[in-house]
């Protein structure tokens, strides 16, 4: 079984432990905003470790919208290019953990639409995406079963 590597950032290293330590009823929202985040758990795709990441919570019918703002730095978060190569993730939404296969967005029809409930959800984004020349990165995960695919 792959190793769990906690991340090198104090805040996301605490809030994914108070969030899973309790089961999924306290840290479910980010530092001071109140807003909902889910913790997507997925796999490094250099180290092959595994990975928590706290997003912000963004539904899509039984889906989630990932965003891969990093607050609109210059480059992408680290966990973007381990979901290009690992698309298996598991996602836990407070109390609820399920397997879901995540799929970067590229259709432009698609995408606006995407972008736009996740800037509904969490307004911030479109101040980050003006701040960088990057075109941030928005995945779709859905439930994928658990079945191999």
């Amino acid at each position: 079984m792959a190793k769990y590597i906690p991340s090198p950032r104090d805040w996301v290293r605490e809030q994914v432990e108070l969030y899973e330590s309790s089961g999924g009823t306290k840290g479910t929202t980010l530092r001071d905003t109140g807003l909902p985040v889910i913790i997507v758990t997925h796999t490094g795709n250099k180290t092959g470790a595994i990975r928590k990441t706290p997003l912000m919570r963004v539904k899509d019918g039984d889906g989630y919208v990932l965003v891969g703002s990093q607050g609109g730095a210059p480059k992408d978060p680290a966990w973007v290019s381990n979901l290009r190569v690992n698309p298996k993730v598991e996602l836990r939404d407070a109390t609820v953990v399920r397997p879901m296969l995540a799929r970067e967005v590229t259709d432009k029809t698609e995408r606006d639409r995407l972008w736009t409930l996740a800037v509904a959800a969490y307004p911030p984004y479109a101040d980050y995406q003006a701040k960088t020349a990057r075109q941030i990165p928005v995945f779709l995960a859905t439930p994928s079963g658990g079945e191999p695919h």
